[in-house]
């Protein structure tokens, strides 16, 4: 591609409405289009994704593609929408395997959108859980730096304030220390 006709980002051709003002239109390129469909650095590039992520949805069998003779990969307008749909799941937690398994029941004729949503509630409960940790972490922080704010005030210029030290009784005692302890 020619990097005075071309948009680097978006593929499409550069067409001068007036060479006067540097105004340009954008045009889909033309020769990133096969007789069967795009091309997989068009298909990149319109995306958002890179040639290698393209390939590897393709592997984990997210993306199907027709092979030109020449050996070349051709992609339907729809692998774009496709992407766009795999790009929004990853974003809210699913996983590439767990889209393979999905679409993968989706090719023998089954709809899966109970296991979908299962699979959504399944990640709202993940966080919900780790929601609930990250309160007592901040808790147990708010505390502690309490506690050190009160001890440094305490302190002497100059003197440990022995800070790190208070973080022992904050630590998970083995089980066989817990036991000894209790008796």
């Amino acid at each position: 591609m020619d990097a005075r006709c071309y948009d680097n980002l978006t593929g499409f051709r550069l067409d001068p409405l007036d060479p006067g003002t540097n105004s340009t239109v954008y045009l889909p390129v033309m020769d990133v289009k096969s007789e069967n469909g795009l091309r997989s650095g068009a298909v990149a590039r319109l995306a958002g994704i890179s040639t290698d992520t393209l390939r590897h949805y393709e592997r984990k069998g997210l993306l199907t593609v027709a092979r030109q003779d020449n050996g070349y990969r051709c992609y339907s307008r729809e692998a774009i929408d496709r992407i766009r749909m795999i790009r929004g799941a990853l974003s809210v937690g699913f996983t590439i395997d767990e889209l393979a398994r999905i679409f993968g029941t989706r090719k023998e004729g089954v709809a899966r959108c109970l296991m979908v949503r299962a699979l959504a509630a399944d990640k709202l409960r993940d966080i919900e859980g780790r929601l609930t940790e990250l309160e007592r972490f901040r808790s147990t922080l708010k505390r502690l730096l309490s506690d050190w704010d009160s001890r440094l005030a305490k302190t002497s210029h100059g003197q440990p304030a022995r800070l790190l030290e208070t973080l022992r009784d904050l630590a998970p005692l083995p089980h066989f220390q817990k036991e000894r302890i209790r008796r």
